[in-house]
């Protein structure tokens, strides 16, 4: 019985791809795709399966990530026969059988004998263009409005189809509509005129020349690549902007006259180029914490500083001119030309990605400008589709055997997908101008209502002033007067009745004289008495009158002594006045000069944060050329570029950041309470603390206690995922791991772990608990306190870059396990085994992600050597994967550690005697 196997469905949607695959096998098939037995005459053959997942958050210039796998998804669609095949292959049967529902597709080479593929898809000549546009360019359409890049691409022999897959525009019954027309009613439904934008560009490559089908007069647009990241663009094309689908089909319309055609034996309207649509999607993304800011009677400053998040899509959909046999389409002329033409590059296509299934080192790209132009679509960073279409007739089978056995390569080239977003600055700085315009004026409005304010109540202090002076001047007059009316009265009283009393007395005097005759002296004496005690009284009463006079006197000596204090006291505060006044100016300046700081701070943080994201995107892209042991490390996407030359060249933009502002100054803007000055302050950190140099600084400087507080108190992901890098980059240093474990860092890590959700936060997580449990002296503490659990639960993300780091770290701690037990200092199950551990390390030992795999295969050596393991990796199967890994495994050191640890275990032996079972070299 032959193998057989059936590969469950690939779908993905918004980002995400699951491939199952299940194989049923009797007997091993040889390699090579041989025949596994004399009754079988079919031969199954697949690729392997990837999945093509979900875009992190990855902005170009911040959070920078190196994307995730993704492989070029491929769908067969068969043409029905035409009415010349009807006639001249009706006594033969179809070359081809197709089992939509298995996807897979038999080709007969003879009556007997068959060979079998399997595909993403497997579309019959019934399939609806609906249904063709559902599987092959929806998921690719949805990830282009989601920021990535994608391409759709149809391949096959002329007359199979590949022009109606893609470009039918459907005018006379719109379910003919093809792949292009349905990308667009898609996007136009899904992005809004008023803040996104979609640009096309339309062109053909006709005889290694690009040239514009908008634009005939444009026939020789040249190709540039950017040479920082390899991206290739078409500066010279015409770039149309699109608002509604009417002007994109009659933009098709136009392409299509434009585009070289001929009759040939294969097809009356053979395309003689390749054409090539290019869509550009740019959306702006609502941001929860954008610009905004607050006026009130304390603040006017800004709170955010936050630009607009813009992603970038780029949709690529080319239609392949067919590939032909001379002698089979009748060329001739400037048409066998052509058909050269297309064959070469057709070929060179065919060699990239033979070079890119066989994972070779070169790629030749450069050998034709079509595969310059599809450079980001096999092996670079866009979502891939491919729809091969062939026909049924036996004729055309070594056509038909050649455009399949192209697909089955295609399926295994894998592209690194990435999310293209970025920060809009120029809507940034607009707004930023609008604001500052904003808060001058608003500041001018309030120091003129404050002058306005000091003047009116200056002038309103001199008015009361006055206004006392001149009451307190009256009253003083009034009473004046007043004392010297009632003295005036007084004396004139007094003149008046000693004036009546000296003549009373005279007239007595001189009556008695007359009327007695006698001596009055003694009888005057008695008679001058009652006057004199009168005069008495009357002095009496002049020197009260007096004494009220010197009252009177003193009590305006007094106003106006008071008069006097009261100017001084006016004086003392006019002084005051000014001195507020001029304290107050003093404010305004330093105020203006602190916000000027404040503000040359964020503008540092800011071009600290791109320059680190720019270099942390120079090291992606440089990887590629590190040894695979660097590559493992979780932080060297973190890692400044090293100087060449410290005497002559130039520092570091961090580094000479850090000589101007100073550590302690950075440190203490991990406190600021605007959540962007954190963000940015952080990220600087983390790049600093890439540096061994800078890493005992940092510790000594407090900074290791800002990280793990931050990790702590804060709730936004972008700085836990941020600090959690930072601190994995410290956990790199022996001293700096006790140091973490002493502070509760374990614990802190542990809970960011369960609480956290994005795939990138868990990769730095996982790394830092990863690099902890390389430590021979933290092993009991690091499990006491949570860290394997930790460790096991972030596989719940499923993430490849987050499994490699808890694999990582599970293969760091069964290594210290291992020379604990040859030291004699560790007796007993492993922590791992008593955790749990050792189910999903069987579980994904023969996963196909190469880097989690290693640490997998050494983690089974290391648990192996310990005597103690033995009975338990026995029952739960483990024994298995080590017969696999000392037969099968790629690194020759990691296959003779199996052999050796099942040649020296007691235990292991004795099954595999009971297997009967063979592990002799």
């Amino acid at each position: 019985m032959s193998t057989t196997s059936g590969a469950g469905a690939l779908n993905y949607r918004n980002g995400t791809q699951r491939s199952s695959l299940r194989t049923q096998s009797s007997t091993s098939t040889s390699s090579g795709g041989q025949k596994s037995s004399v009754k079988s005459k079919s031969v199954l053959r697949k690729s392997s399966p990837a999945a093509l997942g979900g875009g992190g958050s990855s902005k170009s210039g911040s959070g920078g990530d190196a994307g995730v796998p993704g492989r070029v998804r491929v769908a067969v669609r068969l043409r029905p026969r035409n009415g010349e095949e009807l006639i001249a292959d009706a006594d033969f049967a179809d070359c081809v059988e197709l089992q939509p529902e298995l996807k897979r597709l038999k080709l007969r080479k003879n009556n007997w004998d068959t060979d079998t593929f399997e595909f993403d898809e497997v579309l019959t000549e019934y399939a609806s263009q609906k249904r063709v546009y559902e599987v092959v360019a929806k998921p690719v359409v949805e990830g282009v409005l989601d920021g990535y890049n994608g391409t759709i691409m149809a391949y096959g022999q002329t007359g199979t189809g590949k022009t109606y897959t893609l470009g039918q525009l459907g005018e006379e019954d719109v379910a003919d509509r093809g792949i292009m027309v349905r990308a667009m009613e898609d996007i136009l439904a899904e992005v809004s005129l008023e803040m996104d934008s979609i640009s096309v560009s339309y062109l053909q490559l006709y005889m290694e020349t690009v040239q514009d089908l908008l634009d005939p007069s444009n026939d020789n647009i040249a190709i540039v690549e950017d040479p920082k990241n390899g991206d290739v663009s078409l500066p010279g094309a015409t770039l149309v902007e699109i608002r509604d689908q009417q002007s994109f089909l009659e933009l098709l319309q136009l392409g299509e006259a434009h585009r070289f055609a001929a009759n040939t034996k294969l097809n009356t309207e053979s395309s003689r180029s390749h054409a090539i649509l290019m869509v550009n999607v740019r959306r702006s993304l609502k941001t929860r914490d954008g610009l905004s800011s607050e006026s009130n009677g304390n603040s006017h400053m800004t709170k955010s500083l936050k630009p607009p998040v813009v992603r970038k899509g780029k949709l690529v959909v080319v239609d392949l001119a067919g590939s032909e046999r001379i002698n089979k389409s009748g060329s001739e002329g400037h048409t066998l030309e052509e058909a050269k033409s297309i064959n070469l590059s057709l070929s060179a296509l065919g060699k990239c990605i033979n070079a890119l299934a066989e994972n070779s080192s070169h790629v030749p790209f450069r050998d034709s400008k079509l595969t310059r132009l599809l450079r980001d679509s096999f092996g670079g960073t866009a979502r891939t589709s491919l729809v091969i279409t062939i026909g049924p007739s036996p004729r055309h089978r070594g056509e038909t055997t050649s455009t399949i056995m192209f697909g089955q390569r295609a399926m295994k080239v894998e592209n690194m997908v990435k999310l293209k977003e970025e920060f809009d600055y120029k809507s940034l700085s607009r707004r930023l101008e609008v604001q500052l315009d904003n808060l001058i004026e608003e500041n001018e409005r309030q120091q003129k209502a404050f002058v306005d304010e000091i003047e009116r109540i200056t002038v309103e202090a001199h008015n009361q002033i006055s206004e006392a002076e001149k009451r307190y001047a009256n009253a003083l007059e009034d009473e004046k007067q007043r004392y010297q009316n009632d003295y005036m009265e007084s004396i004139k009283k007094l003149e008046e009745n000693w004036s009546k009393n000296q003549k009373k007395l005279a007239a007595e005097r001189l009556a008695l004289g007359e009327k007695n005759g006698l001596d009055i002296t003694s009888n005057g004496n008695r008679s001058i008495a009652p006057a004199l005690e009168e005069v008495s009284e009357l002095k009496k009463l002049l020197q009260k009158e007096a004494q009220s006079k010197m009252a009177a006197e003193e009590e305006v000596n007094r106003l106006k002594h008071q008069l006097t204090e009261f100017k001084k006291v006016e004086a003392s505060g006019n002084s005051e006045i000014m001195r507020l006044h001029k304290m107050l100016e003093n404010e305004t300046q330093q105020k203006e000069k602190l916000e000027g700081e404040i503000a040359t701070l964020h503008s540092q943080l800011l071009q600290l944060s791109l320059t680190a994201d720019e270099t942390r995107r120079n090291l992606e892209q440089h990887g590629s050329e590190k040894t695979s042991s660097a590559r493992d490390s979780l932080m060297s996407q973190l890692r400044l570029p090293q100087i060449q030359d410290p005497g002559n060249a130039e520092k570091p933009p961090v580094a000479r950041l850090f000589e101007q502002v100073g550590l302690q100054k950075i440190l203490s803007l991990l406190e600021a309470e605007d959540a962007d000055v954190r963000i940015h302050a952080v990220k600087v950190v983390a790049n600093l603390a890439a540096e061994e140099a800078n890493q005992q600084q940092i510790v000594e400087a407090g900074g290791l206690t800002s990280l793990l507080m931050l990790l702590k108190n804060t709730e936004d992901e972008t700085i836990h995922r941020v600090a959690a890098g930072a601190i994995a980059n410290l956990a790199m240093n022996e001293t700096n791991q006790e140091l973490i474990m002493d502070q509760g860092g374990i614990g802190l890590l542990s809970s960011t772990a369960a609480n956290a959700e994005d795939p990138q936060t868990l990769r730095m997580v996982a790394g830092a608990i990863a690099n902890l449990c390389g430590n021979d002296k933290l092993q009991t503490k690091l499990r006491s306190e949570g860290g394997i659990a930790a460790l096991l639960g972030m596989v719940r993300c499923g993430h490849p870059d987050v499994l490699a780091q808890v694999a990582r770290g599970i293969a760091n701690f069964a290594k210290c396990e291992s020379r604990a037990s040859t030291q004699g200092t560790k007796r007993g199950k492993s922590l791992l085994i008593e955790d749990g551990a050792l189910s999903w390390i069987v579980q994904n030992a023969k996963t196909e992600t190469a880097a989690i795999r290693r640490h997998i295969e050494l983690a089974l050596c290391h648990l192996a050597q310990h005597e103690g393991n033995a009975k338990e990796m026995v029952k739960e199967g483990a024994i298995w994967e080590l017969v696999r890994i000392s037969r099968d495994c790629s690194r020759e050191d990691i296959r003779s550690l199996a052999h050796r640890t099942l040649t020296s275990s007691p235990t292991f032996l004795t099954e595999l005697r009971r297997l009967r079972v063979d592990i002799r070299s």
